[in-house]
């Protein structure tokens, strides 16, 4: 029966490194891969690319416009998304640079993520370069390179980026909070895997390490933006009224049926109960507020739009059988955090795990059809002129 446990002794990792060298989508074409469970983000973005498009209208170019254009996507991950979002950024900067009477420039595009990101995947999604598309063949028309690296690290030469954009990604934390995993300090999460219905102190420490996350990606950014460059943010959200431990929706994901299925090990003796108490998502869906105050703690940007929208509901084949939307409510879970699981405690309770899960889901899945259109902050920002000399 501990077998599984031991398993996870030789693969336990302090969860603070794990998240910077582990933490990923995950990779490859499989079930449970990110590019076959990104559809629901591929929705969402569609939504809001108006505001996208409202935030490259808002780089201030020079009069005599540049011939090359650079752009980079921070948490690219390794599916479509972050290519559609490098076709929408080529194509709307091509359209504005004829409509003010300039031939198109060339375009750079980087996709950022951390080491562990399946760029392989990713390169291989990508068409062949072309500068013009033609023929009705889909062409890249823009330079692509991978960036590794955290963005909540300087990846870039000082004033070397027009646009930045993040989708689906500001929310994860650099590291879950240190005293969350001290066992003397009042924020210690014990019991629980996430911030949803924890005590005051934590909740008052993910606040705290989402907001100087946040303030110091921004600084990073600033300091790489060319000057009039700007940044699109999409990140998940939650009602101004909550407090931090009330995650709204996002408790659907991370929070009461994930939690359960790691207690669920724990009362059936699979899993020590230390390793569900060392175990916390790295995750924080922040209010209005709780932005807008991150951005002017870096004193860098003004906001140009910052608001929530409320996301698409699950993408499933079959929406009225209870099975497949607990398989699909399984399998988005696991391609965003199964990398974190799996060095946590090992493949085979990470197994144990997420077929709990998805058990759990398909028990309540009319709730889950219903009520699992998460809300979005969307942010467009630009960097302030005080900071783009």
């Amino acid at each position: 029966m501990m077998a599984a446990a031991r398993e996870a002794d030789a693969v336990l990792v302090a969860q603070p490194e794990v998240v910077k060298n582990v933490l990923c989508m995950e990779g490859g074409q499989g079930e449970t891969s990110y590019i076959n469970n990104s559809q629901v983000q591929s929705r969402n973005l569609e939504m809001v690319v108006d505001v996208l498009k409202e935030t490259l209208d808002a780089i201030r170019l020079p009069r005599r416009p540049e011939k090359l254009l650079t752009a980079a996507d921070l948490g690219c991950s390794c599916g479509q998304n972050t290519i559609f979002v490098a076709d929408v950024i080529v194509q709307h900067m091509t359209d504005l640079y004829i409509s003010r009477g300039h031939a198109p420039p060339e375009f750079s595009f980087y996709f950022s993520d951390l080491p562990s990101n399946d760029f392989n995947t990713l390169f291989r999604l990508l068409p062949d370069y072309s500068a013009a598309a033609g023929n009705g063949i889909r062409r890249r028309r823009y330079f692509a390179a991978g960036v590794p690296g955290s963005f909540h690290d300087r990846l870039f030469p000082e004033r070397s980026i027009n646009a930045f954009t993040s989708t689906f990604s500001v929310h994860w934390l650099s590291r879950v909070p240190g005293e969350v995993l001290d066992k003397g300090s009042p924020a210690y999460n014990a019991g629980k895997v996430f911030v949803h219905g924890a005590s005051e102190a934590t909740g008052a420490a993910y606040r705290r390490q989402f907001q100087s996350d946040l303030a110091h990606f921004l600084r990073c950014r600033a300091a790489e933006l060319k000057r009039g460059g700007a940044m699109f943010l999409l990140c998940l959200g939650r009602p101004a009224a909550a407090a931090p431990t009330d995650q709204g929706r996002v408790r659907l994901l991370y929070g009461t049926l994930f939690e359960d299925s790691w207690a669920d090990l724990v009362r059936e003796g699979l899993m020590e109960k230390d390793k569900m108490d060392g175990f916390n998502v790295p995750l924080y869906a922040p209010t209005l507020d709780e932005v807008r105050e991150a951005v002017e703690a870096a004193g860098a940007f003004r906001i140009n739009r910052l608001e929530m929208v409320t996301g698409s509901p699950p993408v499933v084949d079959r929406p009225d059988d209870p099975g497949a939307v607990g398989r699909t409510v399984a399998n988005n879970v696991r391609s965003f955090v199964g990398a974190l699981v799996d060095a946590r405690v090992g493949k085979a309770l990470a197994d144990e795990l997420f077929g709990r899960l998805q058990r759990r889901a398909e028990g309540r899945a009319g709730e889950l059809m219903a009520e699992m259109r998460l809300p979005h902050v969307v942010c467009s920002l630009s960097l302030a002129r005080d900071n783009a000399s």
